[in-house]
């Protein structure tokens, strides 16, 4: 192999005779692959962490709307777009994200511009609505429509429903018709999961229909749940047939009152997890009112109260006709009646009319007071007309002497007397019919498994940790990665400080200084070596290293990196 021994220009000893060159002299020197990577780890590790500060930056976004339909979220995002509100979609787009501190006010920003969860509107179709060129049918459209939101509105306050639907129907009212049909109302709910309504909720939402319509009554008003069963009106086939809300809570009111009574007198003694205990009241709610009015003589020999006389006279004499001896007497009209004198003798009366035939009539009532009992009964609604108790209490446990579980039921005695104390907690009466029955039985307790201690990596706030800072961490690394095996080998190679000149002048001239017999080579080394010796060369790179060994050390070094002088 020969030793070719290449000139170097004026620049690059200048630059090799220097100590330290500038920084960018120092990159220049640097070969071109390690350059484009230095570069490209530079430009990767300003990408993470402009990365890095949007992720630590970005706030945490929280449920603005959730359960939307595609028509709603439509409305939503164009007036979150029209805010400059960033927002997010989860749930398959069914809910709507946005930042957390911006929660409440973006809703009664929304509110106030008409844009609600549902997009329901209601009163507000009136206001922006212009009557000019309507006709009398739009007119009523529109004014059903705001009803019907309204309404829909204040149903889904309601903390059980998560939707609802309200459709009127609401006739034409007009003279020509003989008989005018009255307005119907459908009402359609969806609860939340897990959620029901209560008998007295649906009463309330049908009253407010019933209410919010003229002339529309509770029974034209129809209900339905989510799966379509309906809900009002009531089916009365069941066995609460007749009963309305306020008779069924009196009823749960009764038999609860009875059971915490007799659950505070067993508890103490047989312990609250031995003891199973139910209580049913049977309660007549029938109204009856009844009248009876009864009417008795007078008893014993008291007299007979007067309670009214009443006494009337009539008299009617005959009309006159001549009586007595025919003549000039009989014809002269009667003379008044006068008392004779005593010892004078009776003057001769001529023919006296009606003397002593005439009529008279005499009547005398007497009304006596009769003995009359008016009696108005009315029976008290809700009373029990029976009541049945059922208590079962669990076998006595123990240990025996090897430390083993035991069971042992209740002596008959124990039941006499819980049955007697229980009795005497619900109020027991043997003509109403009730009855009682206590039970020993030893209860069934299924072994629960041993709660495994959780992992600490398991923990939630463990993996909400993790959660969190996983996406910092991965970006630190892969920027630890980038400086460590692109940046730091260019850096280290533009700062790391050249070979001092006296040491490599002192290598040098070990090397000329040393002996100029080169040990045998063998094989085919050795005619390289003869040709070295006989052309001189090797000689002429001594000479040249002795001279100017800044010039030969730069050489050297282009070799070793790979680079042309």
């Amino acid at each position: 192999m020969e030793t070719a021994v290449v000139p170097v220009s004026d620049n690059a000893i200048a630059a090799a005779a220097s100590p330290a060159g500038g920084l960018g002299a120092r990159l220049a020197r640097l070969p071109t692959r390690t350059l484009l990577s230095a570069g490209a780890g530079v430009i990767a590790l300003v990408a993470l962490l402009v990365a890095m500060s949007f992720s630590l930056g970005k706030s945490d976004h929280k449920v603005l709307f959730s359960n939307l339909s595609e028509k709603d979220g439509a409305v939503v995002i164009a007036k979150l777009d029209q805010l400059g509100v960033d927002y997010q979609f989860a749930d398959g787009g069914g809910s709507i994200l946005v930042p957390a501190s911006r929660v409440y006010e973006l809703r009664m920003k929304l509110s106030a511009a008409g844009v609600n969860k549902g997009s329901i509107a209601g009163y507000e179709l009136l206001d922006g609505a212009n009557s000019f060129g309507q006709s009398d049918g739009q007119q009523r459209v529109q004014l059903k429509r705001a009803l019907e939101g309204e309404l829909t509105r204040t149903i889904q306050s309601l903390a059980s429903v998560q939707a609802a639907r309200v459709m009127l129907s609401m006739p034409q009212q007009t003279g020509f018709f003989r008989e005018q049909h009255k307005p119907t109302a459908s009402v359609t709910v969806q609860l939340h999961p897990g959620r029901t309504l209560e008998r007295e909720q649906i009463a309330g939402i049908v009253h407010l229909v019933a209410s919010s319509v003229p002339e529309l009554g509770n029974k034209a008003v129809s209900v339905l749940d989510g799966n379509g069963a309906l809900l009002w009106p009531q089916d009365d086939r069941h066995g609460t047939a007749g009963f309305d809300s306020a008779q069924l809570r009196y009823l749960k009111e009764v038999e609860s009152s009875h059971l915490k009574r007799v659950m505070d007198l067993l508890e103490p003694v047989v312990g609250r997890e031995n003891l199973r205990a139910t209580v049913t009241a049977e309660v007549d709610f029938t109204q009856q009112e009844s009248t009876a009015e009864e009417f008795k003589p007078n008893q014993g020999d008291a007299p007979a109260a007067v309670r009214a006389t009443r006494t009337e006279e009539s008299s009617q004499p005959d009309p006159n006709r001549p009586s007595g001896v025919p003549g000039a007497a009989s014809n002269q009209p009667p003379l008044p009646a006068t008392a004779p004198m005593a010892g004078a003798s009776a003057p001769l009366q001529g023919a006296l009319a009606g003397g002593g035939t005439g009529n008279a009539r005499r009547e005398a009532e007497t009304s006596y007071a009769v003995d009359k009992t008016v009696r108005i009964t009315r029976n008290a609604t809700g009373t029990v007309r029976r009541l049945h108790a059922a208590v079962v209490v669990n076998h006595r446990t123990g240990t025996d002497a090897k430390g083993k579980p035991t069971s042992t039921p209740l002596a008959s005695q124990e039941l006499e007397k819980l049955t007697a104390l229980v009795q005497q907690g619900i109020g027991f009466s043997q003509e109403r019919g009730d009855s009682v029955r206590v039970v020993n039985a030893p209860f069934r307790i299924e072994a629960q498994p041993p709660a495994e201690a959780v992992p600490i990596y398991l923990q939630p706030w463990v993996q909400d940790l993790l959660r969190a800072g996983l996406t910092p961490a991965a970006l630190a690394l892969v920027a630890l990665v980038i400086v460590f095996a692109l940046i730091r080998p260019a850096v280290k190679a533009a700062i790391a400080p050249p070979p001092a000149p006296n040491a490599v002048g002192t290598q040098l001239d070990a090397v000329v200084a040393g002996d100029e017999r080169l040990p045998e080579l063998t094989g085919e080394a050795a005619p390289l070596a003869l040709e070295d010796r006989s052309g001189g060369k090797l000689a002429s790179a001594r000479l040249l290293a002795r001279e100017n060994p800044a010039v030969v050390a730069n050489i050297v070094r282009s070799w070793v990196s790979g680079e042309a002088a």
